[in-house]
């Protein structure tokens, strides 16, 4: 009889087998806690989550369940949740609201809502730590986290909510920031808190950011915290408290007004002024653009209702607008609206085809009258078809007796300073060129009388003075009687009244 010599080969795969699958469990394992937590599990000799993920318990539940059981849905998609960017979300707004719920801020018996979230995963963070009672809203649902809603038209009714969050930059990317604040303001409770993460890390962004809730709202925390997510690294964290009733925030209606001092602030890091007078004026401008410190290229401005460009005195499109404004200015991709000021007819009908123009066919003035400007050029100066007029000084119609006898022309003048109080507000941001052949000594006055200065975030002027011209060498223009040295004068006061200002020549 042969001997059995089956009987260890089939030891052997037995072994073998138990071998592989013994490797196979430990490669399961390793895989889903890398997938599901980021980072390999150091808590206890057998867990999938780290003890900061409130999702579920270490080994009672895989983590399909346990996402499922913090949105309340059986049927929720597990592998939306089972990411690693999704947990690293969660875990971070987790411990984010642990903090408000530390500070007071936040309850687990709160109703909240976060507010364009496509997402949802402080939704799920906020289910997690044991806020049961909180939903998300955003342009396109995602359920059951994320119901169909905007920021601009909260679909819940007035005092709804005793917690609400906007993360993700959602606030600053808002077209309408203004709208956005305004529904945080309706729809939160009396006493209840709105918590934003924003950039907002420089001081004008960030009191713009305040500027938009001062007239329901204080800050009560301001937090520098890091993200998650790269494309925002570094984000402060805002906390604000709904006052129980709105706060009359109209300013400036009673004339005068105080710059405020963050933006005084922007005004010391501006260019310096040029104290000499250039004997070559249109040459000095060309090397004075390359100079300016444009504010847009120092703050952020994402927190502005409004984007407005106004140029006093704009001539043709091509003048200033197109081939400057549009073409030059730092706009951080903001589409600015234009109004164009400008009383001599010579230019008014190229503006019916500029889109996101306004023109205004009047002069700016102090108030609402008929005027005469001079038609006036410069010795060597030749009339060229399409180039206007030469408009020179304006006066009232009754004053027109001043004039040296060349050609006048009537126009329709009005309240400059009452115009902007009435079109911008403080949460605009409002960009202005004025050009206005010498009325800038009456208008500049104007702004600051009846407080319509504190709307204007950045100015570049043209101040009119009795320059050298460029046709004849060692002669004065005789258009204008002020000097430079007054022209520097009125730039300094601007200046040291906290308004950011620039020469124009």
């Amino acid at each position: 009889m042969e001997p059995n010599v089956g009987k260890p080969g089939f030891l052997r795969n037995v072994l073998v087998r138990l071998l592989l699958f013994g490797v196979f469990i430990v490669v399961v394992r390793f895989a889903y806690v890398i997938t599901l937590a980021g980072e390999s599990c150091s808590v206890g000799d057998f867990c999938f989550f780290s003890p900061s993920i409130n999702l579920a318990k270490a080994g009672t539940r895989s983590g399909a369940l346990a996402a499922q059981a913090a949105v309340g849905g059986a049927g929720a998609a597990p592998e939306r949740y089972a990411s690693k960017e999704w947990i690293n979300g969660v875990r971070f707004y987790s411990s984010a609201f642990q903090d408000m719920i530390s500070g007071g801020f936040l309850s687990p018996a709160a109703k909240a809502l976060c507010v364009e979230t496509p997402t949802g995963r402080d939704v799920m963070a906020l289910r997690g730590i044991g806020v049961i009672d909180a939903v998300g809203i955003s342009k396109k649902a995602s359920p059951p986290l994320v119901k169909s809603g905007e920021a601009r038209r909260i679909p819940f009714a007035d005092d709804t909510f005793d917690f609400m969050f906007a993360g993700d930059g959602a606030l600053e990317n808002s077209p309408r920031p203004a709208d956005f604040a305004a529904e945080i303001f309706r729809t939160l409770k009396p006493e209840g808190f709105a918590a934003f993460h924003v950039k907002a890390n420089d001081t004008y962004s960030y009191n713009s950011f305040v500027d938009l809730f001062n007239f329901c709202c204080n800050v009560v925390k301001v937090n520098d915290i890091l993200e998650f997510d790269s494309s925002m690294p570094h984000i402060r964290e805002i906390v604000v408290k709904k006052v129980r009733h709105a706060i009359d925030s109209e300013s400036n209606s009673n004339g005068k007004c105080s710059v405020p001092e963050y933006k005084k602030k922007q005004v010391r890091n501006a260019e310096a002024l040029i104290e000499e007078e250039p004997l070559k004026p249109w040459i000095t401008l060309k090397r004075n653009v390359k100079n300016i410190k444009y504010l847009s290229s120092m703050v952020d401005i994402s927190f502005k209702d409004r984007y407005v460009y106004i140029d006093v005195g704009a001539r043709s499109y091509g003048s200033s607008i197109g081939s400057w404004f549009r073409k030059q200015y730092p706009k951080q991709n903001k589409t600015f609206h234009v109004y164009a000021i400008e009383a001599d007819k010579t230019f008014h009908q190229e503006y019916g085809t500029k889109k996101g123009v306004t023109l205004l066919p009047y002069a700016a003035w102090v108030r609402n009258e008929s005027l005469v400007f001079e038609i006036n050029r410069d010795p060597g100066e030749k009339k060229v078809q399409g180039k206007g007029r030469g408009m020179g000084r304006i006066q009232p119609l009754k004053s027109s007796g001043g004039f040296d006898g060349g050609e006048l022309e009537k126009i329709s003048g009005f309240d400059f300073a009452e115009w902007l109080k009435n079109t911008v507000s403080e949460n605009d941001f409002v960009v202005m060129k004025m050009d206005v052949e010498g009325t800038e000594f009456d208008l500049i006055p104007r702004l600051f009388e009846t407080g319509a200065i504190c709307l204007v975030d950045e100015i570049f002027l043209e101040c009119h003075y009795n320059r050298w011209q460029r046709c004849c060498p060692g002669q004065r223009s005789p258009k204008y009687e002020k000097t430079y040295d007054q022209c520097l004068q009125l730039f300094t006061s601007l200046r040291q009244s906290g308004v950011l200002v620039h020469q124009w020549f």
